[in-house]
């Protein structure tokens, strides 16, 4: 049956609050990827300065030591930089950037006590129309959740409605990997896909005023199904080499509707 807060951790305005602090980390860590985004650079270069203003203020780098199933190593980094193909879980590296690429930036981080998580995938010089386009509607499909979280609503109505833009546009929504409840754990429940099927309905959810979601879409430009990019269970890819976007908000259910807590407010 339909869960309506499921075992979702529901949060004080105080938390918020402090859920805010770490948000507005995370901002100012992906604006300053932004501004370090140009041909040439590493992902490696741009995870040094991520880990020095994490490190500054005495925040934890979420990511760092996170451990799965299939990974042969925790993962080492503070970002998570994906590459062109790659979806999420790319690990920065030495080689260079070029113009007409894109990379997903997903950054996380524990405040005192408390988490905020976001991402953006940002093009390196100029890219072609269609891998603009791509970047456009997947940002667009963050926005129609953020224009559309309030009390009482099913998730899978918000879902349902980012699939259909995403799929209207021609592209697809990646089905392994979701969104997820955030607070003092990078990770809670309820799972938030992005899309709806009869599967996901089962796991349906009533959204209320406390919930804090990490909302994720992730848009591939062919197939939506991945893989796993080697053998050490980290980047994950589209099967067809097609190239993917990511945007990602820590999100606030209010009785008001949504509160974007990761855009640096």
């Amino acid at each position: 049956m339909p869960k309506r807060a499921g075992t979702a951790k529901l949060k004080s305005s105080e938390e918020i609050e402090s859920m805010r602090e770490a948000g507005r980390l995370v901002y100012q860590i992906l604006d300053r990827m932004r501004e370090l985004s140009r041909p040439g650079i590493t992902t490696a270069e741009m995870n040094v300065v991520a880990e020095r203003m994490i490190s500054d203020v005495g925040a934890e780098a979420l990511f760092r030591g996170v451990e799965t199933k299939q990974a042969k190593f925790p993962f080492p980094s503070a970002l998570c930089t994906s590459v062109n193909q790659q979806v999420v879980h790319g690990i920065p590296d030495n080689r260079p950037l070029c113009a007409g690429d894109i990379v997903s930036i997903d950054c996380g981080v524990r405040l005192n006590g408390f988490c905020g998580d976001s991402a953006t995938t940002i093009a390196i010089g100029e890219v072609l129309p269609e891998i603009g386009r791509l970047l456009k509607v997947t940002e667009e499909a963050l926005g129609i959740a953020i224009d559309r979280i309030k009390p009482k609503r099913w998730w899978s109505e918000i879902a349902t409605a980012i699939q259909s833009h995403v799929e209207n546009a021609g592209f697809s929504v990646v089905r392994d990997f979701v969104g997820h409840g955030i607070g003092r754990d990078m990770h809670e429940e309820p799972k938030i896909p992005n899309y709806s099927d009869q599967q996901e309905r089962r796991m349906d959810f009533v959204l209320c005023e406390g919930m804090v979601l990490a909302v994720e879409p992730m848009v591939n430009m062919g197939s939506p199904k991945v893989i796993y990019e080697d053998q050490t269970g980290w980047p994950v890819v589209t099967q067809d080499g097609g190239y993917a976007a990511h945007f990602e908000h820590t999100i606030a259910v209010t009785s008001r509707g949504a509160d974007v807590l990761t855009d640096g407010r």
